[in-house]
Formats: C-alpha cells, sequence, structure tokens
C-alpha cells in the first residue's frame, strides 16, 4: 500500500520554498524539481485544527479552501494573531513594509524584526522596501496612516497577484518604480508615531529567488484538489505558496500549496504525467482593439 503524506503547509528557509509534512518531515523545493502526488479515490479534506491542536470533530472542510479550517478552529487560530489584530502589548519590535506584485499592486504591512524578510517571501512579494521600525502599535498606527491618507490596500488577493506574473516589467528598476514613488510620499506625510523611526528606501527584488520570468509564464492556476485526482510536472519557480509547475505539453500551472493542506496524498505515476485537477485559465488582456 502506498505511503500516505499530509501536508502542513510551504515555509520559506534559507535555501529556499520548502514543503512541511506531518510527522516533522520536510521536503526541499529547488527549481528543476520533479513533483508528483495524487488524492486517493474516496479522500476527504479534513479541518487541519489550530495553533498545533488537532480539530476536534475531524470537520470536513471544503477544496477551494485555502485556510483548511472549519469555522471553530479558524476562530480559535485567529484569537492571538497581530494580523488579526488581537494582539495590542507584543514588546517585540516590528516594521513596516511596502510590498510590490505588480502593476498597480502595491500594499502596506508589518512584520516582526526577527523575522527578516520571511512575510514577504511568504506573501509572494516580487520587491518590497522597509518603512519604518518600531513598537507594535506605532506600527499599527502607521499602516493605517497610509490606508487612509494614501489609500494604500493592506492586502491584495492571491489571485490577482499569481495572474500578473507571467507579465512583470523586465527589469528591477522598472519593478522599484511604485515602491519608490510610495515610499517617498509616505515619510511626507504628518502624523507619524513618533516612536517610528523611519528607513530608507531600499527596494529588495525577489524575481531571482522566486525564479519568475526565467521562462514560459503559467497559463492557469489549480482550483482545487480532487479524489482520483492528480499532478506531476517540473518546479519552474514558486513565489509564495504558489509553485509553478511546467505539466506535460500543457505549459505552466500554479499550485497554492494551502490546497493540499487536510487532504492525504500519495505518490503518483510519473512526474510529468500533468494536472489532473481541476484549473482555471489565466484571463489575457486583447492587444488594441481585436
Amino acid at each position: 500500500m502506498a505511503q500516505v503524506w499530509t501536508c502542513t503547509g510551504l515555509r520559506w528557509a534559507a535555501g529556499g520554498p520548502v514543503l512541511e509534512w506531518s510527522g516533522g518531515r520536510r521536503s526541499a523545493l529547488p527549481r528543476g524539481k520533479r513533483v508528483a502526488f495524487a488524492v486517493p479515490e474516496g479522500g476527504v479534506r479534513r479541518c487541519v485544527g489550530a495553533r498545533g491542536n488537532a480539530c476536534a470533530v475531524g470537520a470536513v472542510v471544503p477544496g477551494r479552501s485555502t485556510g483548511a479550517r472549519c469555522e471553530e478552529c479558524a476562530r480559535l487560530d485567529r484569537a492571538h494573531s497581530v494580523a488579526a489584530d488581537t494582539i495590542a502589548d507584543d514588546p517585540r519590535p516590528y516594521r513596516v513594509y511596502l510590498a510590490w506584485f505588480g502593476p498597480g499592486m502595491v500594499k502596506v504591512g508589518i512584520t516582526a524584526v526577527e523575522r527578516g524578510p520571511a512575510r514577504l517571501l511568504e506573501q509572494g512579494a516580487v520587491c518590497f522596501s522597509w518603512l519604518g521600525t518600531g513598537p507594535l502599535m506605532a506600527a499599527r498606527r502607521t499602516e493605517e496612516l497610509l490606508r487612509a491618507a494614501l489609500r494604500v490596500p493592506d492586502r491584495i488577493p492571491y489571485a490577482e497577484k499569481r495572474a500578473v506574473r507571467s507579465a512583470l516589467p523586465e527589469t528591477g528598476e522598472e519593478r522599484a518604480v511604485e515602491v519608490r514613488e510610495l515610499h517617498a510620499r509616505a515619510v511626507a506625510l504628518t502624523g507619524w508615531p513618533e516612536s517610528l523611526r523611519p528607513e530608507p528606501c531600499e527596494v529588495v527584488d525577489h524575481t531571482g529567488v522566486f525564479g519568475i520570468g526565467e521562462g514560459p509564464g503559467a497559463f492557469g492556476e489549480v482550483l482545487e484538489l480532487v479524489p482520483g485526482g492528480g499532478l506531476g510536472g517540473e518546479l519552474v519557480a514558486a513565489a509564495g505558496p504558489d509553485l509553478h509547475l511546467a505539466v506535460g505539453g500543457r505549459g505552466v500551472v500554479v499550485l497554492d500549496t494551502r490546497l493540499m493542506a487536510g487532504w492525504e496524498l500519495v505518490p503518483s505515476g510519473p512526474a510529468d504525467a500533468g494536472c489532473g485537477f481541476p484549473v482555471r485559465e489565466f484571463r489575457r488582456e486583447p492587444d488594441g482593439l481585436f
């Protein structure tokens, strides 16, 4: 009987992206690696629980849920979350950042200083710059200042990020333009918290780390995993939770690894067998009038 693996998520380590599995196993994902797995017939996707604890009822969760948690476990997971703004007394220093994902897609966010750029890699930020450093609530107030004064969002849907990766500007200087412009507007604002120290604009570009722009762009994204389906291909790029896989003769498809959580997976056949899961093709903008 084939060995069953249960994915717990993708993490960005010093050497690149790594898939983590229940039981503590890890799979490094260097570019060029062959990736192949399947969902057994009759498989069911179950809630992954919250904060290291199993779901009390083993709830079934939808295939298209990127959180892979039932309503109760999702509530518990966010109960002590900085992202959900439920913690006000975290003593660690925080950084405010500006992250760029594609033309017209810049967001503001915060991350603990001790995490370095990990948060930006996890989000799939194509490039970014620090904006300021200080206590958590000062960072929060700065984030709110940019949202209110400059209408900068603090969230951009993953679907929008991945849809534009195949049409990014070619040079790092072009990709940095919007971050530099927004950074200049942000530091010129009045009302910054006194305890937040501004940081100079130093744009870091992740295209080389991710491997995007080095080969053919993706034609679509996997919508969900389904029982009896499988996926096999060569890893050509990775950004945030997304793996860009060359699948047979179809081209490159994007797999959001968050869709893998909660499924019991087994090794499949040939690693270039293609994609047996539902795929949504990206919309292409027409050229000119036609």
